[in-house]
């Protein structure tokens, strides 16, 4: 059997065209040896793809417009997925049919990552979201969906950097290998991954987090948030951070942040306005935030 992926020797940028008309295209991109991605736009046909191999790897998939299902043959499963979400897959044994309900058009994009692309990253850490994704399929594994998050403005601005690589440019490999880490970056960063925890910790720490959740623009002071969650103050910041790995204040930062990258692609707002509405008074202190956090400034993601 064949693997999906280049052959390990071999290390160029290769298009494939896989159909084409006046209103539907399906194309394969081979980036480098171990990155393949397709996109799919206004395709009317079933099936897009037919994945039977024994490669691991990790799947990111991006519903733009339309829905696409993924039939997974070996544990006679299927996983819908909707406009407008993104998803992370794991598999390590593959038996898949990737295709979109009949008459709805679509624009579609799957990265696919293999494992021994993955391994030049690990840290050691398995609490790393590369590493924890390796560990994943190591393990015979069909189809495993990780995590579905709504698209955000960032992921938009990241596939169309992957997406506007030419045959023309030069170092076409490398500048798309280069921008594919960019946007794995930020979606493995979207994972939350857990180390070990007793459950009353973790209780503990889940309950201040939905409240956080219910009111991140104007939150709580963390006396408040400690006398919600019936425990004291250094008992809840030492709890929060062993479980997510950050201190409440970034946490809250977090998800001001999260919102306005979802604001900036579906809203028309100013950068001024979407700032205030996920509470920050200060336009400027609002853009160095996001730069700082996202490596872009929020202007460059203003939906146009």
């Amino acid at each position: 059997m064949e693997s999906f992926f280049f052959n390990i020797t071999e290390r160029r940028y290769k298009v494939t065209e896989l159909f084409r008309d006046k209103q539907a295209s399906l194309e394969r991109v081979d980036i480098s040896n171990g990155i393949v991605f397709i996109e799919s736009r206004s395709y009317a046909r079933n099936e897009l793809l037919r994945l039977k191999n024994l490669d691991r790897m990790v799947m990111i998939v991006m519903i733009k417009k339309g829905e696409l299902v993924i039939e997974d043959h070996l544990s006679d499963s299927k996983e819908y997925m909707k406009e407008g979400n993104i998803s992370i897959f794991c598999s390590s044994n593959q038996d898949l049919s990737f295709y979109v309900p009949e008459y709805k058009k679509s624009n579609i994009f799957v990265l696919f990552i293999a494992d021994f692309f993955l391994k030049r990253y690990l840290s050691g850490n398995r609490l790393e979201p590369i590493d924890f994704l390796y560990g994943k399929i190591q393990h015979d594994l069909s189809l495993e969906c990780i995590n579905t998050l709504p698209i955000d403005a960032l992921t938009l601005y990241s596939v169309e950097k992957i997406l506007n690589i030419t045959q023309n440019d030069t170092m076409q490999s490398i500048r798309a290998e280069h921008r594919v880490i960019e946007f794995m970056i930020h979606r493995f960063s979207l994972l939350d991954i857990f180390d070990e925890v007793s459950n009353e910790e973790f209780a503990l720490a889940s309950k201040a987090k939905s409240v956080l959740l219910s009111d991140f623009i104007e939150p709580p002071t963390v006396e408040v948030l400690a006398h919600l969650c019936a425990t004291n103050t250094s008992k809840l910041q030492t709890v929060f951070k062993k479980v997510y790995k950050t201190t409440i204040h970034t946490y809250v930062q977090k998800l001001r942040l999260e919102e306005a990258n979802l604001l900036l692609k579906e809203e028309d707002l100013t950068i001024g306005e979407i700032a205030k509405k996920v509470g920050y008074r200060h336009q400027g202190h609002f853009s160095k935030l996001f730069f700082a956090t996202y490596g872009v400034y929020p202007k460059e993601l203003i939906k146009g």
